[in-house]
């Protein structure tokens, strides 16, 4: 008993901790995993790389501005010899050079490659703002999941706590019994023996609503430091409408929309390798100066300075087939994003009607179990009763009670199900 007193404690201590830690919902726990998720917080980096790149700079479209300068200093040892036969030697003779410049680049005419690349970078910019939303959407989920795990392990410890309860009645009324001479010892033992397994129970049960506490934690980006708890029911009012559903989709899901923008890309860097064939202009001008010293010499001091302005036009006649093999790769990769595209629509599609037909079944399934779970309560209640009355024996109390206790457990998962398939349909439809 001493020890039956010991847990008792223990379990009473871990709920009391329960009920003076932070109250966190549903609502609340989505909302912090938006702040601090790391997986978030990588993914929303990502999409801000794919937005800083898409610039018409970065797609060769503006000019390029430069200043550039160089200057040199030399000694050395210089012999003339001149028409006239005169020799001039120089055993020391300096000579330094300064010259600098502005210079402006720019490329008019590459074949229109600079305006397909800023479409592609509009595309693949896209493309990112629908990879943030996938990992979104995948983080949502996780903590959906995990916070409601939380809440069934929590739902199972409450039916623990209430066989440990019925246990404990039945315990005194088995004590009662044996001590009237009207039940066997073999009773009492039994009524001892699952109560000590119930309490049992409870304890590790306690410690399963812990781990599941820490997982929950880490989606949500928290060093766990603060108790929390969650509520005590799931919310079950989804009424899905496969027809709706199956509209969205191919609109909504991030998966679809994701090999779609793909496929715009392949198709943009086909067209980019195919401006490789055009004629490339591109102009350049600036301001230069120079100055050139002679310590000795015919020419002591040379300065130069003014604008410059040249260009250059390159025709491409042959490059090795390179260009041709870059146009045949973007066809073989643009013909493999469309095939990716009917795979994922198809994969996606029946993940949909499976995960129809789950919530389906789920939602059948609690049916049957809620009056199930009724018809176990009310036989354990009228098996303790008839044991009370020495009427029946501890066997079949305990067997009615296995019996609600497994009711329970199956009434708890069915709820989870359900709710997992309602959030896995939210999820395929971009609807978190």
């Amino acid at each position: 008993m001493k020890n039956i007193q010991l847990n008792l404690m223990l379990v009473f201590i871990c709920l009391t901790s329960f009920a003076m830690a932070q109250k966190l919902s549903i609502d609340d726990a989505i909302s912090i995993a938006l702040k601090n998720n790391f997986d978030i917080q990588v993914a929303k980096n990502d999409a801000a790389i794919s937005n800083a790149n898409n610039t018409a700079g970065n797609a060769g479209m503006l000019p390029t501005v430069g200043i550039s300068g160089t200057g040199s200093y030399g000694v050395s040892q210089s012999t003339q010899k001149l028409g006239s036969g005169v020799v001039n030697t120089y055993p020391a003779l300096t000579s330094s050079s300064l010259s600098a410049g502005l210079q402006l680049n720019w490329t008019l005419f590459d074949g229109g490659k600079m305006f397909v690349t800023k479409s592609k970078l509009n595309e693949i910019q896209s493309l990112g703002e629908i990879q943030f939303k996938d990992k979104l959407l995948q983080t949502l989920s996780n903590v959906i999941s995990a916070y409601y795990d939380v809440v069934r392990q929590k739902q199972q410890l409450n039916s623990i706590n209430e066989i440990l309860e019925f246990n404990r009645n039945r315990l005194s009324i088995s004590q009662a019994g044996f001590n009237a001479g009207t039940l066997m010892k073999t009773d009492l033992l039994q009524a001892k023996i699952d109560f000590n397994v119930t309490n049992e129970n409870a304890i590790n049960q306690q410690f399963a609503i812990e781990e599941s506490l820490k997982t929950l934690i880490l989606f949500l980006g928290k060093k766990g430091e603060e108790p929390i708890e969650v509520n005590d029911s799931i919310s079950l009012n989804y009424s899905p409408d496969k027809t709706v559903l199956q509209q969205k989709l191919n609109n909504s899901n991030t998966s679809i929309l994701s090999f779609q923008k793909q496929i715009d890309i392949a198709q943009l860097t086909l067209k980019e390798n195919r401006t490789l064939y055009l004629p490339n202009l591109s102009v350049r001008g600036g301001y230069y100066l120079s100055q050139t010293n002679n310590s000795a010499g015919t020419i002591l001091q040379n300065n130069a300075f003014g604008p410059q302005l040249g260009g250059s036009l390159v025709i491409p006649i042959y490059n090795a087939g390179e260009t041709k093999r870059k146009e045949k790769v973007a066809k073989i990769q643009k013909e493999t994003a469309e095939i990716d595209l009917q795979s994922i629509k198809l994969q996606v599609n029946t993940a949909l009607l499976n995960t129809l037909t789950e919530f389906e079944n789920q939602q059948k399934l609690l049916k049957i179990e809620t009056e199930n779970n009724e018809l176990a309560k009310e036989n354990l209640q009228i098996s303790m009763e008839r044991l009370k009355h020495g009427q029946t024996t501890s066997t079949e109390v305990h067997l009615a009670q296995e019996n609600y206790v497994q009711s329970n457990t199956r009434l708890i998962n069915f709820r989870y199900n359900l709710k997992m398939a309602e959030t896995r349909l939210k999820q395929l439809v971009a609807d978190l």
